[in-house]
């Protein structure tokens, strides 16, 4: 009930195992002496060796997450209440001792300056985003069996949380993550912001689902099963939906109950970590080490060939003239390739910087504009709870749209800078995941407006106005001979002090829908600022992937080019004597690397 994954190593196409094939691969460079190659080799069969899953779990605030990764834990460890107790993201990851850490925000917000503080594990529920100055995120370790597997479980803060950037943190995990459950509990059907955050975050993760949580405390929890089908498909959501019981978990667990663990719907969790999480991380796995080991094949089949050349047909000198020619004009064009696709980098940034920021003021501009006309038409003061909800909601959402738009851009700015590699035989582009890691987003919140005086108030204004109306009406009256107070100054009392009244009413009510518009410009200013950092951050790491990705390329194609010129430069005036043994060692060399580009040909699958 609890096993998800199995050996990454494991290959039934090849005869090697990765890490072998990864091996000889690496041994096969350095003998080369590519050591351009050999990094990126290591850094690529250190991820064979630790192939960590990381699944995100995700929802808005009281809908049973906290308690969720518990019981999927078999572990009380993250904080569970009737408020949104997880303030800060929670890490779960395996190690041999239980142990806290709080990571917080280096000087300038870059990973290399993150410090760690370690915290008690009875007191991590206490860590909020200003603890210890900035806190980014919790990293708890612990002896799990499920941990030990390779799982590594993200719990975040509520979606939609006052004052938070919940969606957008999400969204910010998302591409990074290997799986994202979304829940949701059986009380009531899909709400719009869940729907919001259910699309965005099946648009950067494929293995997303949604989680029908509490479904032991709710008997009509098949109807909202259903009711939700219909929202995602009205929506177009193509996201299963898993029912599932964190307390029939807990039970089960700890009676060794297998009938309770099957009603907990955990069986069918698993089964789709392992279909969608396990199964796509094993194929991604050994695609990128198909596509690096023909890479790095390649690169070295390159300078062996032609030296093999040189050395078997010395008399082939004009030919090799003209080899050494063409080698040499790929050179100075690779040069000039690398200049004209950083360009297209550094031009393709620009404008994606300006496009994303005047996105995201054109959609918050277009939220205060719905604010305002909603508080023109209505008094603040009575609905300043379901503003402050509402405006959270629609801020979130504008924010994960707007991550989404610079995913989609860079992808498209990757795929134009590819383009100039297209003569050399196209390149595999980046994977854009780190480069959306989330910042310190801050906390943004609504100011809340003057409270209502009261009735006491309301009483002193009719009052105060009245008092005029009548003295007056009554000295006047006083000439009829009538007395101070009489019918007709208390009726002008009352007439008076009920326009007073509404005087007092109406200029109320403006200031409130003025004070009520200029808390949500503020609001939004603050949000802007905050999120456009973000953004600016995002787009910053965004273009330095870009950029090492594809110089990193550029650079290893140079050195190939260049090995294979002074290769052949070194055959061409080797003596005979040795020109029998080197071209043994050669041909062993290249057969070598053959074998290895066969190997990385069987990985892929067929088509």
């Amino acid at each position: 009930m609890g096993t998800v994954v199995v050996d990454e190593s494991a290959s039934g196409t090849t005869a090697l195992p990765l890490p072998n094939l990864l091996a000889e691969t690496i041994a096969a460079a350095r003998a080369a002496d590519r050591g351009d190659l050999v990094g990126r080799l290591e850094t690529l069969a250190e991820r064979v060796r630790d192939p960590r899953r990381r699944i995100v779990v995700a929802g808005l605030g009281n809908q049973g997450k906290s308690q969720f990764v518990n019981a999927l834990l078999n572990l009380e460890i993250s904080p569970v209440g009737d408020d949104a107790t997880t303030t800060v993201p929670l890490l779960f990851a395996h190690g041999p001792q239980p142990q806290a850490e709080v990571v917080l925000t280096g000087p300038d917000g870059s990973p290399a300056q993150e410090q760690r503080v370690p915290v008690p594990l009875s007191e991590i529920h206490t860590v909020t985003p200003h603890s210890h100055g900035r806190a980014t995120r919790l990293e708890v370790q612990a002896p799990n069996p499920l941990l030990a597997e390779g799982i590594v479980l993200v719990d975040t803060p509520a979606v939609g949380g006052h004052g938070s950037f919940g969606a957008a943190a999400v969204l910010a995990m998302a591409p990074a993550a290997d799986a994202v459950l979304v829940i949701s509990d059986a009380s009531t059907e899909l709400t719009e912001p869940e729907a919001d955050l259910l699309r965005q975050v099946a648009e950067l993760c494929p293995a997303t689902a949604l989680l029908l949580g509490k479904i032991d405390l709710y008997p009509h929890w098949r109807q909202i099963l259903e009711a939700d089908r219909e929202h995602l498909q009205r929506n177009g959501i193509d996201v299963p939906i898993l029912p599932v019981s964190a307390l029939l978990r807990s039970h089960a667990l700890r009676l060794q109950d297998e009938q309770l663990g099957r009603e907990s719907g955990f069986g069918e969790l698993y089964d789709f970590l392992r279909e969608q999480v396990v199964a796509r991380g094993r194929e991604a796995t050994r695609r990128a080490v198909a596509l690096d080991i023909s890479a790095a094949a390649e690169h070295l089949a390159l300078a062996l060939s032609s030296e093999l050349v040189t050395l078997k047909d010395p008399e082939r000198g004009e030919l090799a003239v003209r080899e050494l020619r063409t080698a040499r004009t790929q050179a100075e064009e690779l040069y000039r390739r690398t200049a004209a696709w950083q360009q297209t980098l550094g031009d393709g940034i620009t404008d994606l910087t300006g496009d994303i920021d005047h996105d995201l003021r054109e959609r918050l501009r277009n939220i205060g504009r719905t604010a305002e006309d909603w508080i023109d038409e209505n008094d603040p003061a009575r609905h300043w709870d379901r503003i402050e909800e509402w405006l959270t909601a629609t801020t979130d959402t504008a924010i994960g749209d707007n991550l989404l738009w610079t995913h989609a851009r860079a992808v498209q700015l990757a795929e134009r800078v590819g383009e100039h590699f297209l003569e050399f035989g196209g390149v595999e582009l980046p994977a854009l995941r780190q480069g959306l890691n989330p910042t310190d987003a801050g906390s943004v919140t609504l100011a809340d407006l003057e409270p209502d005086l009261g009735l006491g108030h309301k009483l002193l204004v009719g009052m105060r106005g009245s008092y005029g109306g009548m003295v007056m009406i009554g000295l006047a009256s006083t000439v009829a001979g009538l007395a101070l107070i009489n019918p007709f100054s208390l009726g002008a009392g009352v007439l008076l002090g009920g326009k007073a009244f509404r005087d007092d009413k109406r200029e109320r009510l403006t200031r409130r829908r003025g004070e009520a518009k200029t808390a949500v410009r503020r609001y939004l200013d603050d949000v802007s600022f905050e999120a456009g950092k973000q953004s600016r951050d995002r787009l910053h790491r965004i273009h330095r992937l870009l950029r090492d990705h594809f110089t990193g390329i550029a650079d290893r194609s140079l050195r190939s080019i260049n090995d294979s010129l002074q290769a052949t430069q070194d055959a061409a005036g080797m003596e005979n004597a040795r020109r029998a043994a080197r071209c043994t060692e050669l041909e062993q060399q290249l057969r070598t690397v053959a074998q290895l580009r066969r190997n990385a040909d069987a990985l892929l699958p067929p088509g």
